[in-house]
């Protein structure tokens, strides 16, 4: 099976996976060895300048009642950027995305996606000083920016499933009261809908918390910020 995203057109058809498969560059995640095989992230050129991500995949499954058998982590990964997409959450161009079997029956699966223009993982926003050159109100605009986006994606029934700091980037164009803030969200290999956005958001929010370093308000101010955009359907969480 192969699945064909918004490929570079100079490329045939058939060809698109082999095209991208050949193509090398820095890994930005070394491989690792988990979900029965091994899956890494290099940063490759494009073929007309941009910067792409390919996570590159052998063997790295997921099993659910609608695959026992098997299928290639990217491809839910696909259907989360599309459905995120669609909701208008900030997410990486999807470029190319494919999945085949090899001679000997194994998966090789392939997602390649641009890079996110302008956006910084929102950590490394903070140890730039980011937070104390633009001062508090712009702050609580990316909190405020950050919550919305959020909301989006779980009105839509969707869970991250890995929803750490690390995978909250953060865009600020402008200064003072021109500024214009952004956010996007990556990393969904092990995104899903649920059956309802509660469930939705209950984990995700409580994963994130876990996993990040606001303080006591600023936790305050997302929880606001999330609550006033999601509306009466969270009351409890």
């Amino acid at each position: 099976m192969a699945v064909d995203c918004a490929p570079e057109m100079e490329v045939a058809a058939a060809d698109r996976f082999d095209h991208f498969w050949s193509r090398q560059g820095e890994w930005v995640e070394e491989p690792n060895r988990r979900r029965g095989g091994e899956s890494g992230v290099q940063r490759i050129p494009g073929t007309d300048g941009r910067v792409l991500y390919a996570k590159r995949q052998t063997g790295h499954i997921y099993r659910s009642w609608l695959h026992p058998f098997g299928r290639p982590t990217v491809l839910r990964e696909q259907d989360a950027l599309k459905g995120l997409s669609r909701l208008n959450v900030n997410v990486p161009h999807l470029v190319f995305c494919g999945a085949q079997r090899d001679a000997q029956g194994q998966w090789r699966a392939l997602l390649v996606t641009e890079a996110l223009d302008g956006f910084v993982e929102i950590d490394h926003w903070y140890a730039a000083g980011e937070r104390e050159r633009h001062g508090e109100v712009l702050h609580d605009r990316v909190l405020k920016e950050l919550a919305a986006t959020l909301a989006r994606m779980h009105q839509g029934r969707w869970q991250h499933g890995c929803l750490y700091i690390k995978h909250v980037f953060v865009r600020v164009s402008g200064e003072g009261d021109a500024a214009e803030v952004a956010i996007a969200l990556l990393d969904f290999e092990k995104c899903r809908q649920r059956l309802s956005a509660k469930r939705a958001a209950a984990h995700d929010m409580k994963q994130l918390r876990r996993h990040s370093s606001w303080n006591a308000t600023d936790w305050d101010k997302l929880y606001y910020f999330y609550k006033t955009a999601f509306g009466s359907a969270i009351k409890g969480l």
